[in-house]
């Protein structure tokens, strides 16, 4: 959520150097080499000159648990511009490690002193144990014994991925991974696809070899806020006191009213409950864009409003923005299948996957099949997953996930709503080209 380093990320992607093709074309100011070249800006003296490492929390955890400075090649690659595709090894050595040239153009070239100390230098593949394992200082703190092995980290919603994809709709189930995304969805949503070959898509992170899932091609689209964004939408309607009064008296979460509502008014209306939403059209990009368009100055937008100050007003602008969301879901999708990925089915973990409206929208807009694992908490399963490959456990995080996996429940799509998601889904790309036109006309004025 934090776009300070939108100046940043603007400049680094002006250099069109090639560490940029995997990274979608463009780097995100959501990422670290922005958010790098902001601190060395702005904290010149209280954080750049005085800092000894930059980590990313997962590898900041497992300092801090053993005292080693490994970094998580998920963690560098992914979100830090380290390169590694084997396709290059021998053709290209420059494009395995650090990319010195890079940090020249971008201004970051003092981060390559000491051998890249501040970045890291030690990289090691998630799930593989860090040497020595937990430390007696942390060992102490958390009440373990030292020397607990301690894997290599995932992101968070990597290990969500890790998690949440091996999930199988019953025991027998083969996995094929490359037809599968885990849409792990949150605050923000993230779009995990793995392939066997490198799949270079604009406006989507990657292709990551290994950084996910070993040997296997890791592509990441995003959108920079949903959970967030309906929080947002909910909140600042004027019928939000007397939901939160409702919800309160009756220990409800407030989208659960406004789902319940839903329900009524269809029944009442004798219409599905997608259609309800008819006349009213959400563009959710109120914290810009992060896939496919990775534009991050992107506004939102909804058309359709009225003078109406009711729960039920409020529940349809409810369901305008999940089916926005849910449109934003198959931009990605359609953009990834543009270059080469196959996916047939979402696999759905983080806290909206617990509502079936959001899982429900999301089948019927994709048509897509949706798998909810029965292990809910898919980033935690991931990290346990990490545990038993650090432990030697398993032998590789395959193996791990082909064993601890689990089942999940089968949410399918409703074929008889698919031209009306297709009408609405062609307003969501019209507002975008809308909005645009908005930006240039005023753009004109100054």
């Amino acid at each position: 959520m934090d776009h300070r380093a939108s100046k940043e990320a603007a400049e680094i992607n002006q250099t069109n150097h090639n560490v940029l093709n995997y990274v979608g074309g463009k780097v995100s100011l959501e990422m670290q080499m922005p958010k790098l070249l902001w601190l060395k800006r702005n904290m010149q003296e209280a954080c750049w000159t005085r800092a000894a490492h930059f980590y990313d929390l997962p590898d900041f955890l497992t300092f801090r648990a053993t005292g080693s400075s490994v970094r998580s090649l998920c963690s560098l690659v992914c979100k830090w511009t380290y390169m590694h595709h084997p396709a290059h090894v021998a053709a290209n050595a420059a494009t395995v490690g650090w990319s010195n040239s890079f940090l020249q153009q971008v201004g970051l070239d003092d981060l390559a002193t000491d051998n890249y100390a501040r970045l890291g230098t030690q990289v090691q593949a998630p799930g593989s144990p860090i040497a020595n394992g937990l430390s007696a200082a942390a060992a102490a703190e958390l009440g373990l014994l030292p020397g607990t092995p301690v894997a290599t980290s995932l992101i968070d919603a990597h290990a969500g991925g890790v998690g949440a994809l091996g999930a199988r709709s019953d025991a027998s189930t083969s996995v094929n991974l490359p037809e599968r995304l885990a849409l792990i969805c949150g605050t923000s949503s993230c779009h995990m696809a793995l392939s066997a070959e490198p799949l270079f898509v604009p406006g989507v992170w990657g292709p990551y070899y290994s950084a996910m899932v070993p040997e296997l091609y890791l592509n990441e689209g995003g959108q920079s806020a949903t959970g967030k964004l309906i929080d947002h939408i909910i909140k600042r309607h004027a019928a939000y006191p007397e939901l939160a009064s409702q919800a309160l008296a009756r220990q409800r979460a407030p989208t659960a009213l406004l789902t319940e509502t839903l329900t009524v008014m269809a029944a009442r209306a004798g219409v599905p409950i997608a259609t309800l939403s008819r006349n009213v059209h959400v563009l959710p990009y109120f914290h810009g864009n992060r896939s496919p368009l990775a534009d991050p100055s992107l506004r939102g937008s909804i058309v359709g409003l009225s003078l109406s100050e009711t729960i039920e007003d409020l529940a349809v602008l409810y369901l305008a923005t999940v089916q926005a969301i849910a449109y934003g879901t198959r931009h990605i999708l359609e953009t990834m299948a543009s270059r080469g990925h196959s996916i047939t089915t979402l696999v759905a973990c983080g806290g909206l996957a617990k509502s079936s409206l959001f899982v429900q929208q999301h089948a019927d807009v994709s048509g897509c099949t949706i798998l909810l694992p029965k292990e809910e908490e898919s980033v935690l399963l991931g990290a346990a997953i990490l545990g038993a490959c650090g432990s030697r456990h398993f032998p590789s995080i395959q193996d791990a996930m082909a064993s601890m996996s689990g089942t999940a429940s089968t949410v399918t799509p409703d074929a008889t709503l698919r031209s009306f998601h297709e009408a609405k889904f062609k307003v969501f790309r019209r507002m975008h080209e809308d909005f645009l036109f908005y930006r240039t006309t005023m753009e004109k004025t100054e």
